[in-house]
């Protein structure tokens, strides 16, 4: 009688503790990951009902934790007999119940070991991105492969492209396999995509198998944009679209060293038992985005998001930023308006909520007197007057913050040369083919002079001549000049020729003098 009894209770328990782990399991629902995974399952005749049926319920206890769907994993079976077949697609299941119903519905196909042919179905149709049925773009690709080892046929070139197109091949096979064929076909690394187990035991790489494909897929459904020095801009997926609940969500500094402990949902210390340290927000079931704001320059936060429904349970997601530093002003320094005598200097950014007052110092090089000038904090420029002509200055900006800190930033800049222009130009006819030039102009600032002239007569194309005379000089004589002949000259700078006086000299029969400017 207490035999039977204690037969009971260890049934009783066994019912229980399997009972508990499919509850548990079906409320372990992984927000983690996007992306197609393609099982080639081996369904030929050399693989028994019960090797069969012990696949299935492998890979029925493998894919029960992920969340199913268009913005989540989606799942296809491929089976490899004579004549492979597509079990179902991509797109068939978006649910765990109707993923595991087609699961407890599916039957061996027998044969032979087709695998090149399904491996041809897989890249040409079933894995290839942006067809009808095939896998999604620019998301991660899976290939699980789970064999018997029996005649597996010639997979390591196939296998090859797979992978050559992005296409992640995890292998498990059940104890018969060659290692160093199967090696060659996994994507590395060998030790975590390859796995030999006995059809009894497959239970035991569940975990680490789920974990690898997890590892490809896994996808970064909270991302942060828009970082400045003081806000920034968390965005997700709308996993609550068209379903009652909100976002909670959770942002506060990372812990000192921006190590995040505690897993998802627990930067560092829980947001949920921090108090001041974090600030909350909520969000609507249809929101994507928040903003973050009242944040400090050049720290290191971390966010927490947790979508909050009665009807899926999805698990929280953090992420960590650091805003940027702050840019103090002066952060750039620019001259214009640059006279002989005054330069506008101009400085960014405008920060009167925390500059008090700039001061700019300015003074001639080398070694010149210094010069400084205060300038209110509203005000980003300043104009400088009573400079030298022709002379290079260092100019600094400088601006006190009220918080106590200071910066400055030095430029140089060169004022304009002076650049007197000719008062007057005369022209002397002297004789008939000859002229005497004289002009008025003050020689500071001067190089020199630029002389042209220019003349037609009816018999000969038009001629122009040109030379340079010196500062000191003020006059000289043209000769053997064509009738008509305009005459122009030019004063000459340092860095520059100015405008210049230009007259024609008319030639009479009695010399006179007239000048004409123009």
């Amino acid at each position: 009688m207490e035999s039977r009894i204690l037969f009971t209770y260890i049934l009783v328990g066994m019912f229980l503790r399997k009972s508990c782990g499919q509850n548990s399991a079906t409320e372990e629902v992984l927000n983690c990951c996007e992306g197609d995974i393609l099982f080639l399952l081996d369904s030929s005749g050399s693989v028994s009902s019960y090797e069969y049926s012990r696949m299935l319920g492998f890979l029925s206890e493998l894919l029960l934790p992920f969340s199913l769907g268009e913005d989540q994993v989606r799942v296809g079976l491929l089976q490899v007999g004579t004549q492979p077949r597509l079990e179902f697609g991509f797109d068939a299941h978006n649910t765990q119940s109707g993923l595991q119903g087609a699961l407890g519905n599916t039957k061996a196909l027998r044969g032979d070991t087709n695998t090149e042919e399904a491996l041809r179905m897989a890249k040409d149709w079933v894995l290839k991105p942006g067809g009808g049925g095939g896998a999604r773009e620019e998301l991660p690709r899976v290939l699980v492969w789970l064999t018997d080892g029996v005649k597996p046929g010639d997979v390591i070139g196939p296998m090859e492209e797979l992978r050559e197109e992005g296409v992640a091949v995890l292998v498990i096979s059940t104890g018969h396999g060659n290692y160093q064929v199967l090696r060659q076909v996994v994507t590395p690394p060998v030790e975590s995509h390859l796995y030999f187990v006995d059809i009894d035991d497959m239970s035991i790489i569940t975990e680490d198998l789920r974990d690898a494909i997890i590892e490809i897929l896994w996808a970064e459904r909270l991302q942060v944009r828009d970082v400045s020095t003081d806000s920034a801009v968390l965005q997700w997926r709308p996993v609550l679209a068209g379903l009652t609940g909100y976002y909670d969500i959770w942002f506060g500094p990372a812990p000192s060293g921006g190590v995040v402990g505690g897993g998802a949902g627990e930067p560092g210390t829980s947001p949920s038992t921090s108090g001041g340290q974090y600030q909350r927000l909520t969000r609507p079931a249809d929101s994507s985005t928040a903003r973050l704001t009242g944040l400090k320059p050049d720290t290191t936060y971390t966010a927490t998001l947790t979508p909050e429904s009665n009807l899926q349970v999805l698990n929280p997601l953090s992420v960590t930023f650091t805003t940027k530093p702050e840019v103090l002003s002066p952060s750039v320094v620019t001259v214009s308006d640059s006279e002989a005598n005054s330069v506008r200097v101009s400085w960014g950014p405008l920060q009167p909520e925390s500059v008090q007052s700039f001061q700019v110092e300015y003074s001639a090089l080398p070694g010149g007197k210094l010069h400084t000038a205060t300038v209110g904090r509203g005000q980003n420029s300043t104009m400088l007057t009573n400079l030298q002509p022709d002379t290079q200055y260092l100019v600094t900006v400088s601006a006190r913050h009220s918080y106590g800190q200071e910066r400055a930033m030095s430029v140089k800049v060169c004022t304009e040369e002076v650049r007197p222009a000719l008062a007057d130009l005369r022209l002397t006819t002297v004789g008939s083919d000859s002229v005497q030039v004289d002009w008025k102009a003050s020689m500071d600032g001067l190089r020199g002079y630029w002389l042209t002239w220019e003349g037609q007569d009816g018999s000969t194309t038009a001629q122009r001549s040109s030379f340079y005379l010196p500062p000191n000089l003020l006059s000289t004589r043209l000769t053997h000049l064509p009738p008509a002949t305009r005459v122009c000259v030019s004063p000459v700078y340092r860095t520059t020729r100015g405008k210049g006086l230009c007259c024609t000299a008319q030639f009479h029969s009695d010399a006179s003098a007239w000048g004409h400017r123009s």
